[in-house]
């Protein structure tokens, strides 16, 4: 249910002046009670990215519906399903991992988990991966309200191909 998540969205921060944010990463968006609940935190000033692979229903950058929500896809040699919920609120700082993609089916029709991280040492390993994908600037698109999706431009000193720099990563580790 959508309502779950509202207290976490940051609307009451955003309207107050105060930090509020939301990464959001994910397969699919598709469940409209979902898509109204962006459309609202965006409205009352809460800043969203996302990184959504596939189908996407929302449409960022609406002058005064989305424009504080960015979304890029990543399609790259390796199918993956994490699906991640970091919300900034003011500092209180919450991270979820779940097995739904914001879909009706699975958000109405089916049993589905979301749990929040409170290990600190997955916090911080699943930010920094979060980080490498919101860098990617080869196969990275931008979700645009045009549907260009045009490849993301970045202005970092070299290429950044997520799925390559997410394995040197955890070799490395």
């Amino acid at each position: 249910n959508a309502n779950n998540f509202v207290a976490n969205m940051g609307f009451a921060n955003a309207k107050a002046g105060k930090t509020a944010r939301m990464i959001l990463k994910m397969n699919s968006l598709e469940d409209k009670e979902m898509i109204i609940k962006l459309y609202e935190a965006s409205q009352a000033g809460v800043h969203v990215k996302m990184i959504i692979r596939g189908l996407c229903c929302l449409v960022p950058g609406i002058p005064g519906l989305s424009d504080k929500i960015e979304i890029i896809s990543i399609v790259d040699r390796f199918l993956e399903h994490s699906r991640v919920f970091i919300f900034h609120n003011d500092g209180d700082e919450k991270i979820y991992i779940s097995s739904a993609d914001w879909m009706y089916r699975n958000l109405s029709k089916r049993i589905e988990t979301v749990f929040p991280i409170y290990d600190e040492d997955l916090k911080k390993e699943i930010k920094e991966i979060i980080a490498i994908q919101l860098q990617d600037n080869v196969k990275a698109r931008n979700i645009d309200r045009n549907n260009q999706n045009l490849f993301k431009k970045s202005k970092s000193k070299g290429p950044v191909r997520s799925q390559t720099s997410t394995y040197y990563y955890y070799k490395n580790k």
